[in-house]
């Protein structure tokens, strides 16, 4: 007879406030933004969870390389408010993850968020950040009614207009 695993549990709200909310976000977005712009991921890191500790200096260098090579400038979360596209909740294994996005222009600040819990504070676990357009893009061109619109996440080039 076969044995049947239980269901893993559903995430459940985490209880947090909105400032809570707002002082984790931004702290952990300054702080890899200050890393970012030194090159320098030891504060980074020493914030976060034993598990993201285990990371080494050089190897978030790395993951963040692109970033830095991009010059991305992730200041303006100081005076942003995000924007929430999953709430915060706890999962299975009493971690909260979050995730939203910054609105700034020209391109916005996307974030997913995991934190650990660690002596009754919320320390970063996982990190995801990256850049896309700010918005749904106005169409360049009128388009056939039978062709798709483009995604918002993939600007489209821009088509040159008809000649007169």
């Amino acid at each position: 007879m076969a044995q049947t695993r239980p269901a893993p549990a559903a995430p459940q709200p985490a209880k947090i406030d909105r400032n809570g909310v707002l002082i984790l976000i931004r702290s952990t977005m300054l702080a890899l933004d200050q890393a970012n712009k030194t090159g320098n991921y030891t504060v980074f890191r020493e914030l976060g969870a034993p598990g993201f500790q285990s990371n080494t200096d050089a190897k978030l260098a790395e993951l963040f390389a692109n970033q830095r090579r991009d010059n991305l400038d992730f200041s303006g979360v100081a005076v942003l408010d995000p924007q929430l596209t999953l709430l915060p909740e706890i999962d299975a294994n009493g971690m909260m993850r979050m995730a939203g996005f910054f609105p700034s222009v020209p391109l916005q600040v996307n974030f997913d968020l995991l934190y650990a819990p660690v002596n009754g504070q919320w320390r970063l676990f996982g990190i995801s950040v990256n850049v896309g357009q700010s918005g749904p893009a106005a169409p360049v061109s009128q388009a056939p009614a039978a062709a798709p619109a483009p995604s918002p996440i993939k600007p489209q080039p821009a088509k040159p207009a008809p000649k007169l």
